[in-house]
């Protein structure tokens, strides 16, 4: 029996677990890989201090994001084909993040649709939305979150064209997958996978196939996808999807002041400083690196969140401690899922939530709402 005690245990699992392709998708940079790495190693730079003989009994990690109270200020990431990590990946992601009682949020890109996730799920969850040059298909799909009672947008900005990812070409990752000899050989070690996507009919686009014109089947949803990013996102696209929504927004992307000052004058309630997990420019900035000065940069004038790293419980108190008032985990709860299901996106946030605790406490602090920068050692952020 395999004994889990951190993220990285459940990262091993996984790989053994998911086919390679899919373990790829979700555990890669572009090009170099650097910003990917710096998300990362970052983190390692920043030191505590520790503090003792302080009162450290009742402590809190009960916070809020966007106004919703959370059991840790720590929500599910908008990925895309989580449902390939696990049969049914989206939906059991859902329930274990509703059982411990921290936001989901589903991708557009997701294997499960918005309605699988709403008659999974008792309480609301957040969507995640690529503007598409299909206007109309947009608008339903505000329509559809709408109706699945979601209760935050969540607009990603910076994916208006795709970077280039070298293990996607390689795997030859696409819509749908190529069966290559490889391919094959690889799938045939992965029993487990290959049983429970038998099982299941969830294996497209589910927001996408039968929704968009002309996306009948997986077949057509590649072509369809390439031609559909739309390369004249502008600010006035967030004003009309803003007013078009007219419940919370949260946008996802920023890495930039100016970006984050347009941000505040659109009038959005909160954005993710986030580089996309490495998966884009890279040679960008860490998401860590970036927060501290975005979030000098607006102050209390909107609610500032970051992604891009985390794989740890102390990795999200440093990000709290240098001004993000929650943080976001994607590949972390994609090992767990791919490692053990529901089970393992449990194992996931019970890991983070016990390292949040501990290292809290350390610091000399019973509540995580109290967490800032006087944690941190001067000269190491």
């Amino acid at each position: 029996m395999t004994i889990i005690t951190n993220i990285e245990d459940l990262r091993v699992l996984a790989k053994k677990r998911v086919p390679r392709m899919f373990y790829d998708y979700a555990d890669a940079g572009s090009w170099t890989e650097s910003t990917y790495r710096a998300n990362n190693e970052d983190f390692a730079k920043i030191k505590f201090r520790q503090r003792v003989a302080v009162n450290l009994e009742n402590r809190s990690l009960a916070s809020s994001m966007i106004g919703q109270d959370v059991a840790m200020p720590v929500a599910l990431a908008p990925t895309g084909l989580t449902g390939m990590q696990h049969a049914d990946g989206e939906i059991l992601a859902a329930k274990a993040a509703e059982k411990f009682g921290v936001p989901f949020t589903l991708s557009t890109m997701s294997i499960c649709s918005i309605e699988d996730i709403a008659a999974n799920t008792s309480k609301p969850f957040w969507f995640q939305l690529y503007v598409m040059k299909d206007r109309d298909f947009i608008n339903r799909l505000i329509d559809r979150a709408k109706a699945a009672n979601c209760s935050a947008l969540v607009l990603t900005l910076d994916l208006q064209v795709l970077g280039q990812r070298h293990k996607d070409l390689r795997n030859g990752l696409s819509a749908p997958p190529k069966m290559t000899i490889a391919n094959l050989l690889d799938l045939a070690t992965k029993p487990r996978w290959c049983l429970g996507m038998l099982g299941t009919r969830r294996r497209s686009f589910g927001n996408i196939v039968g929704h968009a014109k002309s996306v009948s089947d997986m077949s057509s949803l590649s072509s369809w996808t390439s031609q559909q990013f739309d390369l004249s996102l502008s600010w006035k696209d967030v004003e009309w999807i803003k007013q078009r929504w007219g419940g919370k927004l949260i946008i996802k992307g920023i890495m930039d002041g100016e970006d984050a000052r347009l941000c505040v004058e659109s009038g959005a309630d909160a954005l993710i400083v986030s580089n996309h997990g490495g998966r884009q420019l890279d040679g960008a900035e860490s998401s860590i690196g970036a927060l501290p000065r975005i979030a000098d940069a607006v102050g209390k004038e909107i609610e500032v969140h970051m992604d891009g790293g985390i794989r740890s419980g102390q990795d999200v108190i440093k990000a709290l401690a240098l001004g993000a008032k929650g943080v976001y985990i994607g590949r972390p709860f994609l090992y767990g899922l791919g490692a053990m299901g529901e089970q393992g996106v449990s194992k996931c946030l019970d890991i983070i939530r016990n390292e949040l605790d501990l290292t809290m406490a350390f610091c000399g602090l019973r509540d995580v709402r109290q967490v800032d920068k006087n944690i941190l050692l001067p000269g190491s952020f």
